[in-house]
């Protein structure tokens, strides 16, 4: 599995002219070289604030440049930050946008917070002069960004604080990217055939978007399921009761019976060392062999995989990618029931696994009522009945509805809500800025499906940014 809390790989390109560098030898402030190497110094040490930083020293010269690529592509650095620190020459930079394979670079123009310049007569103050032409520099190395048309490339300008605070953002995104090509996903045991609209192309997920699929059977889950000891499966229930509120409604042989279920998932996805595993769990073969669909996903903190419901791919795509913009944070899935007009809200939720650990949220455990009256074996096993938490989200979309995969994101505010949807997690939510009307036209303008995952706060920078980088379309409703 991925480590989602690793820290940011950064190559850092520091771009000056060589003719410059004896410049103002042996004046008060030094040469121009000295001061630009005093100048990197700083850059590395706080930029190392965020990121583990290459850097092989200013690029001066056409061989700077190489060791510099050689340096980051052996480091397998997320992403380049290039910067001129003056005007320099674009020979090297050139070669830097031709040669360099492909990785994300933001090409940033530092301001300086402010500039005091005197008479450039005195060689002192003309050394300065040329050290504070970033601008000129930038302006130049513009037109060859423009020319080379690099994928996974974007253009930034502001002081320094604020260049961290964009490279920040645009680390984590490459991160991202780069995490999802060494993620693996799993599929237990097939995509749902009643919700075709939900259907992607494992090969094109792999292409396209990185992780590699693995097919999971029904048979090796039914195997695990038996291999989970009473004596594990009754620990974990009792924790898991010592910590809710059980309700009269559940009974407690299919309540062992949902949480050994839920451990063997778990186990299986260790196994194959997922990081998601998307499970069809409306699917009659599962219900036939194991009785009931896993209620207590996660059923301890240790738990590491992220699984999703009704084996939408895309889905699963989507809740991972905020997950890895977060550093794990609790993610949750949803589909939008119906909209309640006089109100201006909509209710979501879903029912199947869900995290239900955020201690902000309320969770009870509950009969699955949805399922109480059908044939098997433990139909009505209970589950982790939760509402989500109160404040604002980001709800995100991953689809392919045609030939690449789609990111459609918006922002929510998650309402005080009451258990009230049974057999679903659940609660009330409100579009932030626009009614409910004008929000879900442009979803079904979009062409989407109903699976949508949800995550605290703001992050559509953070998916803008991966969605340049990793290709896909990206939409902001």
């Amino acid at each position: 599995m991925v480590d989602l809390n690793r820290r940011i790989k950064m190559g850092l390109l520091l771009i000056s002219p060589e003719r410059f560098a004896t410049i103002g030898e042996g004046t008060a402030r030094g040469s121009y070289k000295e001061r630009k190497e005093a100048e990197a110094a700083w850059m590395v040490e706080d930029a190392s604030k965020l990121a583990d930083v290459t850097f092989t020293g200013i690029t001066w010269t056409r061989e700077d440049v190489q060791r510099s690529i050689d340096a980051f592509t052996a480091a397998k650095v997320d992403f380049v930050l290039a910067i001129y620190l003056s005007w320099a020459e674009d020979f090297a930079f050139i070669r830097f946008l031709r040669d360099m394979p492909p990785c994300p670079v933001l090409f940033c123009h530092r301001l300086r917070d402010e500039i005091h310049l005197k008479d450039t007569h005195d060689d002192d103050e003309f050394a300065e002069y040329l050290c504070c032409g970033g601008l000129v520099g930038s302006l130049e190395a513009s037109g060859d960004v423009k020319r080379f048309h690099r994928p996974m490339m974007d253009v930034f300008a502001g002081t320094w604080a604020e260049v961290m605070e964009r490279a920040k953002t645009f680390g984590v995104a490459a991160r991202a990217r780069a995490l999802l090509k060494e993620s693996t996903f799993g599929l237990l045991a097939c995509m749902n055939e009643v919700m075709w609209s939900t259907y992607v192309n494992p090969y094109d997920l792999f292409s396209q978007v990185g992780p590699e699929m693995r097919f999971l059977s029904v048979a090796e889950y039914e195997e695990a399921v038996e291999n989970v000891s009473t004596e594990d499966a009754t620990a974990a229930m009792k924790r898991i009761a010592g910590q809710y509120e059980v309700l009269p409604n559940v009974d407690e042989k299919k309540f062992l019976a949902s949480v050994r279920a839920s451990i063997a998932m778990e186990r299986l996805a260790a196994k194959y060392d997922l990081d998601v595993l998307v499970l069809n769990d409306i699917d009659t073969v599962l219900f036939k062999h194991i009785g009931l669909r896993p209620g207590f996903w996660p059923t301890s903190p240790d738990v590491k995989t992220l699984v999703v419901p009704e084996g939408d791919i895309g889905s699963g795509v989507a809740c991972y990618v905020l997950k890895l913009l977060t550093g794990g944070a609790h993610v949750n899935y949803i589909e939008p029931f119906h909209i309640d007009l006089p109100n201006q809200n909509f209710a979501a939720g879903h029912a199947g696994p869900n995290d239900y650990t955020d201690p902000r949220g309320k969770c009870k455990i509950s009969s699955d009522v949805r399922f109480a009256k059908t044939k098997w074996k433990y139909a009505g096993a209970p589950f982790a009945w939760y509402v989500f938490p109160e404040g604002r989200k980001t709800m995100l979309h991953c689809s392919q509805q045609t030939g690449n995969f789609q990111l459609v994101t918006g922002q929510i505010e998650a309402l005080p809500t009451n258990h009230f949807l049974a057999t679903y997690s659940h609660s009330l939510f409100r579009p932030v800025g626009q009614g409910c009307t004008e929000y879900f036209t442009k979803l079904l303008r979009q062409g989407v499906t109903q699976h949508y995952g949800i995550v605290d706060g703001d992050v559509t920078a953070l998916i803008r940014d991966l969605a340049m980088m990793a290709g896909f379309e990206f939409v902001e409703v």
